[in-house]
């Protein structure tokens, strides 16, 4: 029961940018999609233009192969989940449950029956006489889900669904949801701009920008290979270091990277290089490690800790290159203390890993 959008584009005013631009994407059947972006990229409307609560401007939506562009929203077969719950405040659990199946005129014996069913579903068993102010946050969202899955949809929505919740409650929910999809492999399309929620949760990420999609693809690869800059800076976090091509290397902050033949001479390179990617280490000998960045290894410089913060099991530390510039690594407590390296220090930098962009070109 896959969905699929083919060129939705939107602009809600005539002189105003386009909310959407183009919009291609495809949620395969069974699986959870995530459309993934910053306030504003578009990924709400996209998901509106789906449910049928907005209508594009340009493109179509197909659900299971049917094309819904022009079918109402209480047609398309689907069930939405909003951030702010959207819960009946004057009925109580059970009732806002069974609100759609209600609408529909099912029989009662089988409405209660699959409001029964849903409560243990979403583990709020005994619940159904309470009503929505007498729940914390997280069992409200569960009351919400169990409304939109009571009537069976083809496709559930979430749109932003742990948005407002505390950090804990977020994680416990995500948990929540992976082992709800996995017990009704139903087809979701989810919106958040939570990098986390969508790599924990997602089998497929759209991410977005500004209207356009950025790239398409597992959650692995979107991280481990992204296509454009803006998702090797936005998913996952990534410091930047600005060059320049020179002799076929890519000259970049305190650094200089292999490349690929056939960069431009002079083209202007950019390098995206994740916390996690660099390593540090005290250095032996002034004199030695001078040399050693020189001549033996170019993606090495020295820098000088700034700043160490402990972040429960991992530490953040801050550097200072050569250049001016700052990098942040991301490094386990134990393998700082067993370094032995303190604020004020000065350390050798290795890039593990570093993804570099020349002009429009990937490398």
């Amino acid at each position: 029961m896959s969905v699929i959008g083919r060129g939705l584009s939107k602009r809600f005013a005539k002189a105003a940018r386009p909310a959407i631009h183009s919009v291609d994407f495809n949620a395969p059947s069974g699986s959870i999609t995530t459309l993934l972006g910053p306030s504003g990229s578009g990924k709400t409307t996209v998901l509106r233009i789906v449910a049928g609560l907005e209508i594009a401007d340009a493109g179509n939506v197909s659900i299971v192969g049917e094309d819904v562009t022009a079918v109402p929203p209480e047609r398309r077969g689907v069930g939405m989940v909003f951030q702010s719950y959207a819960l009946f405040k004057h009925m109580n659990v059970a009732d806002n449950i069974a609100f759609g199946l209600s609408v529909r005129k099912e029989p009662k014996d089988a409405i209660k029956a699959r409001v029964n069913e849903l409560l243990e579903l979403v583990q709020l068993d005994g619940l159904g006489d309470r009503w929505p102010s007498q729940l914390s946050g997280g069992q409200r969202q569960r009351v919400a889900l169990a409304r939109a899955l009571a009537i069976r949809p083809r496709v559930l929505l979430l749109d932003e669904p742990f948005g407002a919740l505390d950090a804990r409650v977020r994680i416990e929910l995500r948990d929540f949801l992976r082992r709800l999809h996995d017990e009704t492999h139903l087809t979701t399309l989810m919106v958040t701009h939570d990098q986390d929620e969508a790599l924990e949760l997602s089998h497929h990420v759209v991410v977005m920008n500004e209207g356009r999609v950025e790239q398409a693809g597992a959650p692995h690869d979107i991280y481990d290979h992204p296509a454009t800059p803006f998702v090797a800076a936005f998913v996952g976090g990534a410091n930047v270091l600005r060059g320049h091509v020179t002799d076929g290397r890519a000259e970049v902050g305190s650094f200089s990277v292999d490349l690929p033949t056939g960069a431009t001479e002079g083209a202007a390179a950019t390098a995206f290089v994740r916390p996690h990617d660099v390593k540090i280490a005290p250095v032996p000998d002034e004199g030695t490690a001078a040399r050693s960045v020189t001549n033996d290894a170019p993606e090495v410089a020295l820098a000088k800790i700034e700043r160490l913060v402990r972040v429960g099991g991992m530490v953040k530390v801050t550097l200072k290159l050569p250049s001016d510039e700052s990098m942040t690594v991301e490094m386990p407590k134990s393998e700082i203390d067993a370094l032995s390296l303190s604020e004020g220090d000065r350390v050798m930098v290795d890039l593990r890993q570093a993804k570099v962009f020349v002009e429009d070109y990937a490398i």
